[in-house]
């Protein structure tokens, strides 16, 4: 079933892709540490520097093709430098979604602040994770290598809205999302 889900949805698998082809080869660059530098990704995916945003897109752009996530930290490299930056809770913020349905079976579009387009499913799955500092459960997909983004709040209701409930466990049920053949839970509720 995955190939014949994979052929119906070839032209997404595509589209996503094209980004990938873009990034520079960062997983063959190995610098020492140049220390640390005053760039912070907040929640919402804004790049600061020394408590100041970056608004120019295509800076901000081209750092998160930069990045590079070791153990658990975060870092912009070059293949001369590396610099330790700081991560609120994800380095990418997924701003919004679409859903592609074809011969019964449907995709879910997930598209970046920074202009990646993501396709949920085996390669790039979902997931939800606590966040400790803000005492929730936020959903993650993991975009490319081991890097992931944090979905905005719209964008997780949207899902919700296009999820189906099923029963879990006496008095508890489980929310769970569809693409490409595989399923991912939103979470779970009491009856």
């Amino acid at each position: 079933m995955d190939l014949m889900v994979d052929k119906l949805f070839s032209d997404l698998l595509s589209e996503s892709n094209k980004y990938s082809d873009t990034l520079p080869p960062i997983h063959l660059w190995h610098p020492e540490l140049s220390g640390d530098i005053a760039i912070r990704i907040d929640r919402e995916g804004r790049w600061f520097h020394e408590s100041v945003e970056i608004k120019r897109a295509s800076i901000v752009k081209l750092f998160s093709k930069l990045l590079k996530l070791e153990g658990s930290n975060y870092y912009l490299v070059t293949p001369s430098e590396k610099w330790k930056i700081q991560v609120d809770v994800a380095p990418l913020f997924v701003i919004s979604a679409s859903l592609e349905v074809r011969q019964g079976h449907q995709a879910i579009v997930f598209h970046t602040l920074t202009g990646e387009t993501i396709l949920l499913g085996r390669d790039n799955p979902l997931h939800m994770k606590n966040d400790l500092a803000e005492e929730e459960t936020c959903p993650i997909i993991l975009v490319r290598e081991n890097l992931t983004a944090l979905l905005s709040r719209a964008t997780y209701y949207q899902l919700v809205e296009w999820s189906v409930s099923r029963p879990y466990k006496e008095g508890q049920t489980e929310q769970l999302i569809e693409s490409l053949g595989f399923e991912f839970s939103l979470g779970f509720y009491s009856d």
